[in-house]
């Protein structure tokens, strides 16, 4: 039965690795029109838990991407430096979009792999039990 809990163990840690990750990527849509905002990457790392020797999904610290911002001139925006420009977001809207695409994708399938070893629990119990 180890066998069937680690599986479980495996699959939960990346449902929540992945819940993580939508949750910082739809705080990146949801701010890409936002001046000064800068994207939040998360990064995912291996830990082994001290009940078990089979590594698990850990999602790391939020990070903020360092690249440049974009310069936009608008010299009616509020913000506007002396020259009219402002700095924007380093958001890129379809890169957010293709990454939480990939997690959703990700979370389906570590849900289907969390429901098929349940249902192999199940029946290797009802096996036992004749």
């Amino acid at each position: 039965m180890s066998a069937f809990s680690d599986a479980l163990a495996v699959t939960s840690s990346g449902l929540r690795a992945q819940a993580t990750r939508l949750r910082v990527l739809s705080e990146n849509i949801a701010n890409v029109d936002t001046p000064g905002y800068r994207r939040k990457t998360i990064p995912f790392e291996l830990s082994k838990t001290s009940t078990s020797e089979t590594p698990q999904v850990r999602v790391g610290d939020v990070t903020l991407d360092r690249s440049d911002l974009e310069r936009i001139y608008d010299p009616n925006h509020p913000m506007a430096d002396g020259g009219g420009f402002y700095d924007g977001t380093n958001v890129d809207l379809i890169i957010e979009l293709a990454d939480a695409r990939e997690a959703q994708r990700s979370y389906e399938a570590n849900l289907k792999m969390f429901e098929q070893t349940r249902q192999m629990s199940s029946s290797l119990m009802e096996l036992l039990r004749r």
